[in-house]
């Protein structure tokens, strides 16, 4: 049987784009840059998806090292995605607002061969839920609460 766990987070719009929001007993802010209209209190939505995606990966790392007994110094990972702000603003209706595409660099510290490291690599992206969700399409559905 299958074990099943709900994660659930709250955000609630402050001023101007100013986020607060909570994952368990953490805050966090999520803003916009200055340039952008906001306060540049903490990193935006599209920016906390990368984050997200590149700790699920490291987390998801550190777990199947520990399984597979492989001392793993250190991973660093990078992410980063294209998108087309003219979606966001409204002045473009045809494209999707996501990124175009998303593109990870991972550089793992441990005493493995090559052909070693890029099978550890891929069974780490292939359990990771955050890359899973972003991939796989995961159904959304969105209510009003009234």
């Amino acid at each position: 049987m299958a074990t099943m766990k709900t994660v659930k987070v709250e955000a609630k719009l402050l001023d101007k784009f100013k986020i607060e929001a909570r994952a368990r007993d953490h805050v966090v802010a999520i803003d916009q840059p200055a340039a952008g209209g906001g306060t540049d209190a903490g990193p935006t939505p599209l920016e906390y998806l990368l984050i997200s995606l590149a700790g699920c990966l490291a987390s998801v790392a550190r777990i199947v090292a520990y399984q597979k007994k492989i001392t793993l110094r250190s991973m660093r990972v990078a992410v980063e995605g294209d998108l087309d702000l003219d979606v966001i603003t409204g002045q473009n209706r045809i494209d999707r607002p996501g990124f175009k595409g998303i593109k990870i660099s991972v550089a793992v510290d441990a005493d493995m061969p090559l052909a070693e490291k890029e099978a550890f690599l891929k069974e780490v992206e292939s359990r990771c839920p955050v890359s899973d969700n972003i991939a796989g399409g995961t159904p959304v559905t969105v209510r009003l609460d009234e």
